[in-house]
């Protein structure tokens, strides 16, 4: 979590409040990391963190916008982070981008 909020910190984004969410509390089986932060403009932040050898498709991309429509919160996320550990498929990367997902590399 260190690393994200130094990721952030980096970019010049401070967040109020941020929480890892248990995926698998809400029946989710995908490896992946769920974070939900609140920066000080009050805006919602949905950040999903993948590390996998595996390239990142088209299929997956779609997969995480259904998944991100699926949580069960009470408000709408503002800005919507996926980073990657992995290698993206140029068409996935295209398809979250034009959804205004960010979608960046985390060391």
């Amino acid at each position: 979590m260190k690393a994200l909020v130094e990721y952030f910190k980096d970019k010049g984004i401070i967040f109020r409040k941020l929480e890892k969410v248990d995926l698998k509390k809400l029946g989710v089986k995908k490896r992946m990391s769920f974070f939900k932060g609140v920066d000080t403009k009050g805006n919602y932040w949905a950040i999903f963190l993948i590390q996998r050898k595996s390239r990142i498709l088209q299929k997956d991309a779609k997969d995480l916008q259904a998944l991100l429509q699926s949580l069960p919160f009470d408000h709408a996320f503002k800005k919507k982070v996926l980073l990657l550990q992995a290698p993206i498929c140029s068409k996935a990367k295209a398809l979250l981008e034009e959804e205004g997902w960010l979608v960046d590399a985390f060391v």
